[in-house]
């Protein structure tokens, strides 16, 4: 199936930080990109799923039925071995409802503080959804690393100063957004949308 006279997307997140990070991948399909601050009666969307792919897809079809425009979204999580996968699907309200970015990572450094360092691993997974009506993909990306003893770094949001990447043995927030979007879970998730929606556009 081939998408003809689509010149316009809209990302799932009223997340800014999440928009900064795809904006640069998505450039190249040559369309116009909003967030839903273009659309403010849409609101909070409620991530009901159990899974990372169920809330990526309640979010993208939600958004492309009250706009009538394709909708990507995508959902994150981060994964910690030592407790058994948490915070998981529950990563950006970890430390509760309306909560900051460093609520949850002091919860996430208190959780692991009594935890060694051969224990301490972990990844980050991103599912990305794309909704336009009957036509739906999904990608996935994974990226693997160790939870830090302490806040290493400014860059980045979210658990990014705490999550050493295995192959740099930098964390997230060590690293410019760029070098970041190379190797992260969202670029790699991004890069293979990208390839799947260049086909179909």
């Amino acid at each position: 199936m081939l998408m003809r006279n689509v010149n316009k997307l809209v990302i799932a997140t009223h997340n800014l930080d999440k928009k900064k990070e795809m904006e640069p991948f998505l450039a190249n399909l040559g369309l116009e990109i909003f967030t839903l601050d273009k659309f403010p009666k849409i609101g909070e969307i409620e991530e009901s799923g159990t899974t990372l792919l169920e809330n990526a897809l309640i979010k993208s079809r939600a958004v492309n039925e009250y706009t009538g425009l394709p909708a990507l979204s995508d959902d994150t999580g981060l994964e910690v071995d030592a407790l058994n996968g948490a915070p998981g699907v529950y990563s950006a309200r970890y430390a509760g409802k309306n909560v900051s970015y460093d609520d949850n990572v002091n919860k996430l450094l208190f959780e692991m503080s009594t935890i060694d360092k051969e224990r301490r691993t972990a990844r980050f997974r991103t599912v990305m959804c794309f909704s336009y009506f009957d036509f739906e993909i999904w990608t996935e990306g994974v990226v693997e690393g160790i939870i830090t003893k302490n806040k290493i770094g400014k860059s980045g949001f979210g658990y990014d100063p705490v999550f050493k990447e295995i192959k740099t043995g930098k964390t997230f927030g060590q690293m410019t957004d760029r070098d970041k979007n190379q190797i992260s879970h969202r670029g790699i998730a991004l890069k293979k949308m990208c390839i799947l929606l260049n086909k179909k556009l």
